[in-house]
């Protein structure tokens, strides 16, 4: 049965939607599959049509709500501002409480274990870096890759192809990075002192991107702010919020809320957590969180920092969140118009989605590796040999189809370009 307030919730926001369809040729996946119920106005009408009990919650209807990247393109244009985000976590925690003849198949028993050891206590992921660091220094993983038990199971396929791992800053002082799994709770600012900022780490991000982590502490901390990197900081919760575990994603809100309640300005570098704080409201009514790209246009103190130039056109991808949601696409030219000689270009067709979109790529992965191919034909044309973008998910998607394709351009989030024309080696 339905909760009446969900069904309310869905019935309300549903009906505010007037099928004008002008949001048809902005969903990636209507493009693909020229499917009505595969649109925004097509999962729309069903939503309503299943709150209203005019329609059954089957397999049928799942499958068309799972088909949504949730990157909310359609909001972006819908004349009457019709919540698309909100409609469809709500209608997919209403999935998620039906029985297990309905929605078992949505996720394996491996998966929802590895979210509850990992997702929930990240520091654990943090103890997994050296792992990883020496399964990849001994080229094990690459060994794995020829063996049929990987063959057909994309997640070790995407485990087996992650960057290389870094560690996180023995001191910001010292241009280092540390062989330590542990990050630094606090790390001052160098020279005149203008601020002092909390850095969210994520979860994925702590051992795929610790280049951007080290970054950002790095150029912030020259900039004359101190970054405070919380202890014990939570996963934002966006995986959960997506499919439908509206529980456990608030579990995670609250903690980081608790945790991050001593701080004005919380500062993410990956845009679709900074998307779920903010929504969520984890800086509080007082702070604010803010992508990095962001706040680094808004800082002072740039007049006395040397920058190396690179004579390179740089493509920068805008993942949806940050072109969707937070509408803050512009900042990321503009931190690398700051290094000289550099052509910030947008990659075509930014305002598709790349097929990323969290865990989509693993449970769509017809889906997303079309959409994919699409960017991968771009880069290729493109002749470029670096491509930013402000999202984790995004750089490795974007990052392992280049790889698979043999094609050699770096993926990077703008600040790690930066921090490197600035000296930080990494």
């Amino acid at each position: 049965m339905l909760s009446k307030f969900s069904k309310n919730l869905i019935i309300d926001e549903s009906n505010q939607c007037v099928s004008c369809g002008l949001c048809l040729p902005h969903c990636p996946t209507y493009r693909v599959l020229k499917s009505e119920a595969d649109s925004p106005r097509g999962r729309i009408a069903l939503m309503n049509g299943v709150a209203n009990g005019r329609i059954a919650l089957n397999a049928r209807f799942i499958q068309h709500m799972d088909r949504c990247l949730t990157c909310r393109a359609c909001e972006a244009v819908c004349p009457n501002n019709v919540s698309y985000g909100r409609l469809i976590d709500e209608t997919r925690a209403l999935i998620a409480d039906q029985s297990k003849s309905v929605a078992s198949a949505r996720k394996s028993n491996w998966r929802i274990a590895l979210e509850r050891l990992l997702l929930t206590q990240p520091t654990r992921l943090d103890r997994l870096r050296r792992l990883l660091h020496f399964l990849q220094k001994n080229e094990w993983l690459r060994g794995l890759r020829r063996s049929s038990l990987i063959k057909n199971k994309r997640i070790f396929k995407f485990i087996i192809q992650l960057p290389v791992v870094k560690f996180p800053y023995a001191a910001a002082a010292e241009n280092t990075a540390s062989n330590g799994s542990a990050w630094r709770v606090v790390y001052p600012a160098q020279g005149e002192k203008r601020g002092e900022v909390a850095l969210f780490l994520g979860c994925v991000a702590r051992v795929t991107d610790v280049a951007t982590l080290n970054s950002s502490i790095y150029v912030l901390n020259r900039l004359g702010y101190t970054v405070h990197i919380p202890r014990n900081q939570m996963c934002c919760g966006a995986i959960y919020q997506h499919s439908g575990a509206l529980e456990q994603a608030n579990a995670l809100v609250q903690r980081n809320k608790s945790v991050f309640a001593e701080f004005d300005t919380v500062i993410s570098t990956a845009s679709g957590c900074g998307v779920q704080l903010l929504e969520s409201g984890v800086a509080g009514e007082q702070g604010e969180v803010i992508d990095i790209s962001h706040f680094l246009m808004a800082a002072k103190g740039w007049e006395s920092i040397h920058i190396a130039p690179l004579a390179q056109k740089i493509l920068v991808h805008e993942p949806c969140s940050l072109r969707h949601v937070l509408r803050e696409q512009a900042y990321p030219y503009q931190l690398i118009a700051r290094i000289p000689g550099a052509a910030a270009v947008p990659l075509a067709g930014n305002d598709q989605c790349c097929g990323a979109a969290g865990t989509y790529f693993i449970d769509q992965p017809e889906i997303a590796d079309t959409l994919l191919q699409n960017k991968i034909t771009t880069v290729k044309e493109s002749k470029a040999q670096y491509l930013v973008t402000s999202n984790i998910g995004c750089a490795m998607h974007i990052a392992n189809g280049l790889y698979e394709n043999g094609i050699h351009v770096e993926v990077l989030h703008p600040v790690t370009l930066l921090a490197r024309q600035m000296g930080l080696e990494l």
